[in-house]
């Protein structure tokens, strides 16, 4: 990996450090939008940016050797020198965390810089040990890009993507009134992505962060699991009137759910439009989220570079990426949402097959470093290939995941592979097996978890289709299902058709599936009239 490394950082530096005093606010990259009136709060416009920290699913830490620990994991049993601040241990940098962050700001349309430089983030919490987080401020790794929302025409804008270490994890332990400290979290590698103001409602910031989740897992640099915590969303709040300039932001700390960051949106307008109506003005401050209340809560008066006093990390030189080096990131890119779903609808596919092979498809495992998981997209690329799309796509789509939900199941616990689900396909295509046999032959691979071929199973579960010979068997079984079923038998002779279904049902049930449906109902037509 060509990662070219000068420390000339003191002089180029001091534009910066003049910086430092500059409050920087969003009131200047506001950016009009056309009017949309929201029933919720006529003539209040909403304006909402986000910042988003997603753990980078590296082996190892951002600045030392200790591997990134899984939650799973005892306390404190993943932990350097350098985590854990102790004197003389220094960092170095993991070139795998590097290359996910540059994956991921291509993705984003970014402009990586070919220079960026890292800074100190001086604040005292027991979770950072150092008593300062090493971040990008004031130059960050990429700068600029967009990501297009999946709903609606709208586009919001990426200030800047930067690398940062992740804090340390307190818990309060109410009996004993004491907050223990879990180290194994601290120093693992951050993206924090950090949006400009550009959408306008609760239902936009959702649709971001979902679209943003998708876009990590499908370049491999994040897990995006919201739930475990390795994506966190911090969200700056704003109202004014129309035509007005924007107002005093707030921001929402912390948010771990998509629900909670649109519920907090909401509940931070509403407060926000309450004291602007009642002639009190909005305080910037950092905020909380009350999960049981549904209402946000003040934590601080909000902080700026002065108060966190930033200075360049004496540490860590600037780190100089090489064209070279972009462009071959750029080259071993995986395919991106918007390329997949691309794929998927020049196939044949509808735009709701579509959607739902890359919903589930955006739950599928990452692996480290990069390692792209298997998901349901590539399980259909496997399986379609010399096959007809609408048909492989219904298969997977109404059976193979119908039968998996109705387990309580995802995706990932499938374990029908590729080359059995291709098998069963084509024998159902071939008429070796009916249709209705091959799902009950699907089921029974799922529930009973067998790993022997289609082929095989088919006959040991006496599955295989009836011949055109075996018609007198079909006959028996549509008898016995009109003398069961006298009423609906009945109600067919009188003209009603459609209670024609409960008869053909009994019969493929009598047949175990075995016998062919058009011919069921025909003979069954046959056998009334005459009767």
């Amino acid at each position: 990996m060509n990662l070219v490394r000068a420390c000339p950082w003191q002089a180029q530096y001091q534009w910066k450090l003049r910086e430092l005093w500059r409050i920087k606010g969003l009131r200047s990259i506001h950016r009009q939008r056309e009017r949309v009136e929201d029933r919720r709060w006529p003539g209040w416009e909403v304006v909402v940016g986000i910042e988003v920290h997603a753990q980078i699913k590296s082996r190892k830490k951002l600045f030392s050797e200790a591997r990134t620990a899984h939650t799973n994991d005892a306390p404190n049993t993943s932990v350097s020198c350098f985590d854990a601040a102790l004197p003389g241990a220094l960092p170095t940098l993991n070139p795998k965390c590097v290359e996910l962050a540059v994956r991921t700001a291509l993705a984003l349309n970014a402009h990586v810089q070919r220079r960026s430089a890292f800074d100190r983030k001086h604040y005292f919490y027991p979770d950072l040990p150092s008593g300062y987080q090493i971040t990008q401020r004031y130059a960050p790794l990429a700068r600029g890009g967009h990501l297009r929302l999946s709903r609606g025409d709208v586009t919001v804008r990426i200030t800047q993507l930067q690398l940062e270490q992740d804090t340390a994890k307190s818990t309060f332990h109410a009996g004993r009134r004491v907050s223990l400290i879990d180290l194994n979290r601290a120093g693992s590698g951050l993206m924090e992505i950090v949006s400009e103001p550009d959408m306008r409602s609760p239902e936009e910031a959702g649709d971001y962060v979902r679209t943003l989740q998708t876009l990590l897992r499908a370049v491999g640099s994040s897990d995006g699991s919201m739930e475990l915590g390795s994506l966190r969303c911090d969200v700056n709040v704003s109202v004014n009137r129309y035509g007005q300039p924007p107002g005093t932001r707030c921001e929402i700390k912390n948010l771990n759910s998509i629900k909670f960051v649109m519920t907090a949106i909401a509940s931070e307008v509403f407060r926000h439009i309450e004291l602007l109506e009642s002639g009190r003005t909005v305080t910037q401050e950092t905020r909380g989220f009350d999960e049981n209340k549904a209402e946000t809560f003040k934590l601080r008066s909000k902080e700026d570079s002065p108060d966190y006093r930033y200075m360049p990390d004496p540490n860590l030189p600037p780190l100089l990426l090489s064209e070279e080096y972009i462009e071959r990131v750029r080259s071993s890119m995986p395919e991106l949402p918007s390329e997949t779903r691309g794929r998927l609808l020049s196939m044949g596919l509808s735009e709701r097959d579509a959607d739902v092979l890359m919903t589930i498809d955006s739950g599928r495992e990452v692996g480290f470093d990069g390692e792209i998981g298997k998901g349901a997209v590539a399980y259909f690329t496997d399986l379609v290939r010399e096959r007809d799309p609408k048909i492989v796509v219904n298969w997977m789509i109404h059976d193979l995941l119908g039968q998996l939900a109705s387990r309580k199941e995802t995706f990932s616990d499938n374990p029908v592979s590729v080359e059995h689900m291709g098998e069963l396909i084509d024998m159902v295509q071939s008429g070796k097996v009916t249709g209705t046999s091959g799902k009950t032959l699907l089921r029974h691979m799922i529930s009973r978890r067998s790993l022997d071929c289609p082929s095989k199973l088919v006959k040991e579960l006496g599955l295989v289709a009836l011949c055109e010979d075996d018609s007198s068997m079909v006959e028996e079984w549509c008898l016995e299902a009109i003398k069961e079923l006298p009423q609906q038998a009945e109600a067919v002779r009188k003209g009603n058709l459609p209670v024609l279904n409960r008869l053909v049902g009994k019969v493929m049930k009598l047949g175990r599936g075995r016998a062919n449906v058009e011919t069921v109902r025909t003979l069954l037509l046959e056998l009334l009239r005459e009767s």
